[in-house]
């Protein structure tokens, strides 16, 4: 059976980056004619960011130097298999083969994009794998139980506190 895929270069330009104006024309320009690439020139809408994620069959963030990378947890905790560069915070949030894959270069983000279109199955884990990754350790809900854990040691100091 024979899938057809579509791809998707979400973004938009920004004021902090006088490049990406010229960046964004280039990639309009090197993708004009090609039925099967869209680009998006997208405003911070939360709405959209988050239904092109939840419709996205496997998400990438390409980026060459990111600060957390939030795109990657936002994709991670839609459980939506993540490919990302190994730069800035992201290797924080994807734990290779585990939680998503990590690329080192355009090849070998091409190799695990493919991977991961030709194996659905190890696609879902590591969506799920990567949702859970999220859940425990960046969501408030992980700092209020910690901050619990510790005013309970501090109560109880000669006892052992299960959580």
């Amino acid at each position: 059976m024979q899938r057809y895929f579509q791809l998707v270069l979400a973004g938009g330009t920004a004021v902090d980056d006088p490049e990406s104006v010229e960046v964004y024309s280039e990639v309009k320009e090197k993708a004009e004619g090609d039925p099967d690439i869209h680009i998006l020139l997208m405003s911070q809408n939360d709405i959209e960011v988050n239904a092109l994620q939840r419709g996205s069959t496997v998400i990438m963030q390409k980026s060459i130097k990111d600060g957390f990378g939030l795109t990657a947890a936002e994709a991670l905790w839609k459980a939506k298999p993540v490919v990302a560069s190994a730069v800035g915070g992201i290797p924080l949030q994807i734990s290779h083969k585990y939680s998503g894959l990590l690329a080192y270069s355009i090849e070998g983000a091409a190799f695990a994009v493919k991977q991961l279109l030709n194996s659905p199955e190890y696609a879902r884990k590591l969506g799920e794998n990567g949702r859970e990754h999220i859940r425990n350790n960046f969501l408030l809900t992980r700092h209020l139980r910690e901050y619990m854990l510790m005013f309970l040691s501090l109560y109880y100091p000669d006892n052992v506190v299960l959580f």
